[in-house]
């Protein structure tokens, strides 16, 4: 029976992908990739005889290549930057090849969140600091309203994706105090990865400064300065 593969690519190093990920990868026949968002040299890995680069195409363009190549007895890999599940835009494919009774599989991924948390070397919940993470974006133009302001009445950390370009925004909607701790993490595990670590009161700023609009990550909450945090020690090692 034929199957699509929803692979998760990992942050960006290729050395993040899953074993299955990468097994997939290297064997598939046809692999569809999330353009600049999946290293190249992830890419490169593969043998596929048809490699597509999905940026700029919509999903007509895209979904009946992979109905096709799959009915003709091809291995087709759907390669999504992260963690499908985390504005992957997976579900409305997935609904097209439920329709043309094509089977479908979703290998998860590393989310550049994680890799994040990796680069600044803590966690996303420390005991006494915060024990819920939110996970959202700002309004845009995939988005017409956010809820940032309710969200952030929580006492959480909080990550924002697709909101690089829009940290201001996101910060006046915010209900923590400007001592806050924040971070915002650019092409989190790449080779060009930048930390840029601050408060709410001067991230903004800081990020202007260092020319970054796109594809990185505000992390905000007491996790991001842990030794500062006064956090409790882990019961696990009590």
């Amino acid at each position: 029976m034929s199957k699509i593969y929803f692979v998760g690519a990992g942050p960006g190093d290729p050395g993040l992908i899953t074993v299955r990920g990468m097994d997939l990868v290297s064997k598939a026949d046809v692999l569809i990739y999330a353009g600049s968002l999946v290293s190249p040299e992830l890419v490169a890995c593969s043998r596929a005889r048809i490699k597509l680069d999905s940026w700029g195409k919509t999903l007509e363009e895209i979904v009946p290549v992979m109905i096709q190549e799959a009915q003709d007895g091809a291995l087709v890999v759907r390669l999504h930057s992260g963690d499908p599940a985390l504005y992957g835009a997976v579900v409305e494919q997935i609904q097209l090849l439920e329709e043309a009774g094509i089977a479908y599989e979703i290998i998860p991924g590393v989310s550049s969140l994680f890799a994040a948390a990796a680069a600044l070397g803590t966690q996303l919940t420390l005991g006494g600091v915060s024990d819920t993470l939110i996970v959202t974006r700002p309004a845009g133009k995939t988005l017409e309203r956010d809820e940032i302001h309710e969200l952030s009445a929580h006492t959480a950390t909080m990550v924002f994706f697709l909101g690089a370009d829009r940290v201001e925004e996101i910060i006046a909607k915010l209900r923590y105090p400007l001592s806050t701790p924040a971070a915002i993490i650019y092409h989190a595990s790449w080779p060009d990865q930048k930390i840029i670590r601050g408060t709410l009161a001067d991230i903004a700023g800081k990020a202007s400064d260092a020319g970054i609009r796109k594809s990185a990550l505000l992390l905000v909450g007491g996790v991001i300065e842990p030794s500062k945090s006064g956090h409790r020690r882990s019961v696990l090692y009590s």
